[in-house]
């Protein structure tokens, strides 16, 4: 582990940073469409970076390309086998967002490799984009929510926890915690 440590509170910085400077409601609406387009594009960005950068190995980055990949090819099916017309007019593959769906893989894949406390600042930024895809007139919201399924489930699928830490919410009978197991 060469400095994962050390560096992790960077990336939750650039993801923080990333997904609350451009999920301002004040920008207009081509100036929103711009932010989303950037905020999908650094979120995967964030996310091999880290595994490229700050881990230790290859399994990480193997774990984002299977995910990024699998993501991507499921969409692009469903958008050749489905012709939906974006709203704006300007084509017929608005179904699924594809901009979402890899937003929301890589939300997911940083989540499920170092936890909630980077997760829930990608998901904001995730959700930004799928928002921004819809008041752009480029998608309907069914478009973003199938996107955000995808992305999501590819993520789960392919993405292991970095240094094999588990934390999983228990929810019954009135009663709430975390389960956390591992290798210490």
């Amino acid at each position: 582990m060469v400095g994962i440590t050390k560096w992790m509170p960077v990336i939750k910085w650039q993801v923080a940073a990333t997904s609350l400077i451009f999920s301002s409601q004040l920008w207009a609406s081509s100036s929103l469409e711009t932010s989303g387009d950037i905020v999908h594009l650094a979120l995967p960005a964030t996310a091999l970076a880290a595994t490229v950068f700050y881990e230790d190995g290859d399994q990480g980055m193997w774990q984002f390309a299977k995910a990024a990949v699998s993501a991507r090819l499921v969409t692009e099916g469903l958008k050749f086998a489905i012709d939906k017309e974006r709203p704006d007019g300007s084509g017929n593959d608005s179904f699924p967002s594809g901009h979402t769906t890899d937003s929301f893989m890589a939300a997911t894949f940083i989540q499920q490799r170092y936890g909630w406390q980077y997760g829930l600042p990608a998901y904001v930024g995730a959700t930004f984009v799928a928002y921004s895809r819809v008041e752009s007139d480029k998608h309907y919201l069914g478009d973003v929510l199938a996107g955000a399924a995808i992305g999501a489930l590819a993520g789960w699928y392919f993405t292991d926890p970095y240094q094999d830490i588990n934390v999983i919410p228990i929810v019954g009978n009135g009663q709430y915690g975390l389960y956390i197991s591992g290798r210490f």
